[in-house]
């Protein structure tokens, strides 16, 4: 089954073509330009900079690559090897080497002469000769660990993948133009990336290295004839008209252009993570003020969420779906009786959340409207919003912390990003973490409107009477329902 010299040949020159014969799909029209720079000879080409918009099919296009590499080049006794690198090796796992797998499980060539294993790809005849090789770097390596990152390849062919580049040290060079450096008969470096950050490969490639770097500039931008199909048309056009085309968000995610200041992360996934595995004494947490924080939905695919904290501890949140106004004020004045809340802040922006802030007021209650528009208290945040979830960060930051373990719940907290306006901190607007994830980040949202005001102690008796048994509160589920 292994093709003729001519076909290899043929695929080298033409990897379009070895895409469309082997996996039977037709490259988008800037997969193409990638394709077809990879296969050139022109010493402007060697070095590709992939600068993507959100979701493209960037990781597709440097796995296309990566087979094309394997299967077309190599002489005798000189057999061709390559490595691959992401921002973090869950990222490179999860996101080029699935991508990876996932294209030669369609070929049934691929799979008779390669075998795919977590760390290595290689050909079956000639295992430690003939590889692509995934590599890692630790997050607390100093430049020169990250510089030898891609180091040890020797070959007339070589290739390195860098994937998720945006983020990536600009060290990860070193070793990949010190193995250019030797002069292979091929020999290329690949990058890709969202263009979200200043201090990354991706940057330097657009800036300070532009005159070695053949640039691809991936976009969703409606009036590109190039943008990627992959980028709702409708989505875009929308975004691009509530936001302005100078929107950093809509500049980065959607156009493929570096904004004007860094998108930055606000939480990690380890941040996280670490918190919610983080067991805490409740002598820690017991002296705080109780308080619920209250997203209420919006639409009708949106969730109403209840979210209880007490200083260090954040417990479990309940979800409501297609409920009034008059059933969320319940529920919240269930919770405030069960578990002796003393402060509720709810989300009162555009409206929705009025009508519960009026039902518990009709009960003698002192909710707190949130606006999420509103000013901060702090200067430097641009808005209410901004700053809730900026304390929010620095809570799960606190190496003391320790919120409620929901996948949920980490998938929208890692989400938010930020920049800069007008010399404020910005947090990425809810609409565009919601069009990005697939869902509105709701529960993120209710647990930031906990950190409305500074924390305080707590005010209200710690042991009440209940059901004829004297119990501290603090042992309540605020919202399990009561004993029968």
């Amino acid at each position: 089954m292994t093709p003729s010299q001519e076909k290899l040949k043929l695929w080298r020159d033409q990897p379009v073509q070895m895409v469309r014969d082997l996996f039977h799909v037709e490259p988008d029209l800037w997969q193409v330009d990638v394709l077809e720079a990879f296969a050139s000879k022109d010493p402007d080409k060697i070095r590709i900079s992939m600068q993507a918009c959100a979701g493209p099919g960037k990781s597709t296009a440097l796995a296309w690559c990566g087979w094309n590499f394997l299967l077309c080049y190599g002489e005798r006794g000189e057999h061709p090897k390559g490595a691959c690198v992401s921002i973090s090796q869950d990222n490179l796992r999860d996101n080029l080497w699935a991508e990876f797998s996932k294209w030669q499980n369609r070929s049934a060539l691929l799979l008779e002469l390669f075998e795919w294993t977590q760390t290595r790809i290689f050909a079956k005849h000639h295992p430690s000769t003939w590889f692509l090789s995934a590599r890692s770097y630790s997050k607390s390596a100093n430049p020169e660990e990250v510089g030898r990152t891609l180091s040890g390849l020797h070959s007339k062919f070589v290739l390195y993948l860098i994937d998720e580049s945006g983020d990536i040290p600009p060290h990860i060079l070193k070793s990949a133009e010190q193995g250019l450096s030797t002069g292979p008969k091929f020999g290329k470096i690949l990058q890709a990336g969202n263009p979200t950050s200043r201090e990354g490969t991706l940057y330097a490639a657009a800036n300070e290295l532009r005159s070695m770097w053949y640039i691809v500039r991936i976009t969703g931008d409606p009036d590109d004839i190039k943008r990627s199909p992959r980028i709702r048309l409708e989505w875009a056009i929308g975004q691009i008209k509530q936001f302005g085309r100078d929107n950093p968000w809509v500049m980065a995610y959607i156009l493929g252009m570096f904004p004007p200041g860094s998108i930055n992360t606000l939480m990690t996934s380890d941040e996280v993570m670490s918190a919610m595995e983080r067991g805490i004494r409740e002598q820690a947490y017991n002296f705080s003020q109780k308080r619920l924080g209250v997203d209420v939905a919006r639409f009708g695919d949106d969730r109403t969420i209840i979210f209880p904290r007490q200083g260090l501890r954040a417990f479990k949140y309940v979800e409501m779906r297609n409920s009034d106004n008059a059933q969320i004020a319940a529920r919240v004045l269930n919770a405030k009786m069960k578990w002796g809340s003393e402060s509720e802040f709810i989300d009162g922006t555009g409206g929705f959340g009025g009508g519960v802030v009026d039902f518990l007021k009709q009960s003698g209650q002192q909710p707190f409207e949130i606006h999420f528009s509103s000013k901060a208290i702090d200067p430097r945040y641009y808005n209410k919003r901004t700053e809730m979830w900026f304390l929010l960060s620095l809570w799960v930051k606190n190496q003391s912390s320790a919120l409620f373990k929901d996948t949920q719940l980490a998938k929208e907290l890692v989400a938010p990003t930020y920049t800069i306006k007008d010399g404020k901190l910005l947090l990425e607007p809810k609409e565009q973490i919601k069009s990005r994830l697939g869902f509105s980040p709701d529960v993120g949202d209710a647990l930031a409107l906990t950190f409305a005001q500074p924390d305080m102690p707590a005010a209200m008796s710690q042991i009440t009477q209940s059901y004829g048994t004297a119990r501290m509160k603090s042992e309540y589920d605020p919202f399990k329902d009561r004993d029968t």
